[in-house]
């Protein structure tokens, strides 16, 4: 098959699709692997470690999505790259459809086989291509989180571990998965006073062995609100597989926040389970409402494109290789994750989500 991996274009993404050892192992398995020049040179590979494995690298977009059967890339497609897919590409990426009615009804109208990264499925029900990307943002949340609190930020002027003679910081975490997880590990680490809410018992105990400076709790809305409006930093990571996230914050318990607070929703690119989230990019990150300093950044790993790019690209090399075997769809994990087949929407939380566009 003819793989092919675009330069990413949203805003401030550094990340590629594949890194060159993972091309490498395409081309090993008999597959031609085409890359747009300069594709890897953000995330630290050069055009030249990728020809010296046998990538061929063309010049412009125009020229990869012309010749290949299938669309590697990092982030859904966005501006000029819709007018360049064909019915006929198998586009492998993150899309994020539920909180993107516009871009699913673009993609359908073009026919093409959209298999997303984030409804990738293993037999135990993990999200095995997600998840790197997750272990990233929720480290990131409680770093940038923390650089917000201080005042030059528009924060509270707020040292989040405290020190001798000053109170910690408080931080509020919706969601207790991957990213929630990442998110206490660095907060407990920096000091602060970490309480995660989820629904399940067996990750609350878990987040509770993290350290003594952690608890877990159950998402009663009334134990939110009050941890909400007790908040230095409240990081928002409900994850409901393919769906739209859910609001578990709501404007009234952001307005309850004390001025200079910081959110950072990284639930956005699911449209955020924070009421007041609108998705920003790194070029103008932050926003404020209601006295609150709001972190919403879309493609949130994109900021460390080396690291993010090296450990998707661990992740994925198993499924491109199944994918570009051409008898995918016997691949459970693979066949469920499809999200847009030949005009039709087909993800059973996509249907649920859009149906204006079920046909």
């Amino acid at each position: 098959m003819d793989i092919g991996i675009p330069k990413e274009i949203k805003t401030l993404e550094g990340r590629v699709g594949l890194v060159p050892a993972a091309c490498a192992k395409l081309i090993a398995a008999g597959h031609k692997v085409t890359i747009q020049q300069g594709a890897g040179e953000l995330s630290g590979y050069p055009d030249e470690q990728y020809t010296a494995l046998g990538v061929q690298i063309l010049p412009t977009a125009e020229a990869i999505y012309g010749q290949a059967q299938m669309i590697v890339k990092v982030k859904e497609p966005v501006g000029p790259e819709l007018g360049l897919l064909q019915s006929h590409h198998l586009l492998f990426s993150y899309l994020h459809l539920a909180a993107e009615a516009e871009l699913a009804k673009k993609l359908l109208a073009i026919g093409l086989t959209g298999v997303a990264f984030e409804t990738v499925e293993d037999q135990h029900g993990r999200l095995p291509l997600l998840a790197p990307m997750s272990d990233i943002a929720g480290r990131l949340a409680s770093q940038i989180g923390s650089n917000l609190l201080h005042r030059p930020n528009g924060g509270k002027g707020l040292l989040l571990g405290g020190l001798p003679a000053a109170q910690r910081g408080k931080v509020v975490i919706i969601g207790g998965g991957v990213a929630g997880t990442n998110a206490a590990i660095v907060a407990a680490g920096l000091g602060a006073e970490v309480t995660v809410f989820d629904l399940n018992r067996d990750r609350l105990e878990s987040l509770r062995a993290i350290g003594p400076n952690v608890t877990g709790l159950y998402p009663y809305p009334a134990e939110v609100a009050n941890a909400v409006a007790d908040a230095d930093l409240v990081v928002g990571a409900v994850l409901v597989i393919g769906e739209k996230a859910p609001h578990v914050v709501s404007t009234d318990m952001v307005k309850s926040m004390a001025p200079g607070g910081v959110i950072v929703d990284i639930s956005v690119d699911q449209g955020g389970c924070i009421e007041t989230t609108k998705p920003t990019t790194y070029e103008s990150p932050t926003y404020i409402e209601h006295g609150v300093v709001h972190f919403c950044v879309t493609n949130m790993p994109g900021a460390v494109p080396r690291s993010a790019s090296q450990a998707l690209s661990a992740s994925l090399i198993p499924y491109v290789l199944t994918l570009a075997s051409g008898n995918w769809r016997d691949d459970e994990a693979l066949a469920k994750a499809v999200n847009v087949d030949g005009g039709k929407l087909v993800h059973p939380a996509l249907i649920k989500d859009l149906p204006e566009l079920v046909n």
